[in-house]
């Protein structure tokens, strides 16, 4: 009985702990909601007097939504494919072929990924100047797929262990090539992998300030991480309401990719019995 009601009380403890968790990063949702229908938001989580949508109305315009959001889908989406695809480039001969510049090279990849952009962004920048890529959109695509690169190449190449070589190994006695055996049978077999790698890859992208701020000097140019910045105004005047519907707006396409791919993630690799007989 004493074991049995400690565990318990244990199992109370662990729950009520996981609710404070939960509460902790539901409050910053509850309040993003609630202030984007409000029209006299503040700082406060609070249900509003009445609810408006004079918060959207007002946000959903070229200048301060449909231009920053086309920027932003442009220069993540492009970035994210160009990683995703030389992540699965990089990530195969690393997988299938076995050197002793693997381990090293797999090394210097962890470590890539753990040097802050900002640490880099003034060689960077000095660079983009003189190879005339300053206040471009494919300069800035080409600095997202890089600063990505790393840890994509470590996610893809560990995915990729997963699936049977000895499934390539009958596709080339049929006469196919390394690379088409890597695009009819490794990556459709490494969907899952691959959904996770584009998804990481375009949030950590979405969310991006310091990049595109640092990049792209036009203000037509400029993504909606950046363009957010404008509703801080000047003397500490803040349109909290217009801030929170932007938010949501903001937030949206993140969202959508999650709910299109989310079989994807959920799913595994079900490669039982796929070498057998």
């Amino acid at each position: 009985m004493t074991s049995r009601r400690t565990s318990q009380s244990h199992r109370l403890a662990a729950d009520a702990g996981l609710l404070l968790v939960a509460a902790t990063f539901m409050l910053p949702l509850a309040w993003v909601l609630l202030s984007s229908v409000d029209s006299n938001a503040d700082l406060r989580v609070k249900v509003p007097d009445g609810v408006t949508l004079d918060n959207f109305d007002t946000v959903l315009t070229p200048e301060i939504t449909f231009t920053p959001l086309l920027n932003s889908l442009l220069l993540c989406g492009g970035g994210t494919l160009l990683t995703v695809a030389c992540a699965a480039l990089a990530a195969y001969p690393l997988s299938r072929f076995r050197s002793r510049l693997n381990r090293p090279f797999l090394l210097t990849i962890l470590f890539a990924t753990s040097l802050p952009i900002t640490a880099i962004m003034v060689p960077v920048y000095a660079l983009f100047v003189q190879v005339n890529l300053i206040d471009t959109m494919q300069g800035a695509i080409f600095f997202f797929a890089a600063s990505q690169l790393p840890f994509a190449i470590w996610l893809m190449k560990n995915f990729m262990d997963g699936v049977p070589k000895e499934l390539e190994e009958a596709a080339w006695t049929d006469g196919a090539s390394s690379f088409q055996s890597l695009l009819r049978i490794v990556l459709p077999l490494m969907s899952p992998g691959v959904a996770v790698v584009t998804v990481f890859s375009f949030v950590m992208m979405w969310g991006n300030f310091f990049v595109p701020f640092m990049l792209l000097l036009t203000p037509d140019q400029m993504p909606a991480a950046v363009s957010i910045n404008e509703f801080f105004g000047n003397r500490g005047m803040v349109a909290y309401g217009q801030l929170a519907a932007f938010s949501v707006i903001y937030s949206t396409p993140v969202i959508l990719l999650y709910v299109l791919v989310a079989r994807r993630l959920g799913g595994g690799f079900a490669l039982g019995g796929a070498v057998k007989g």
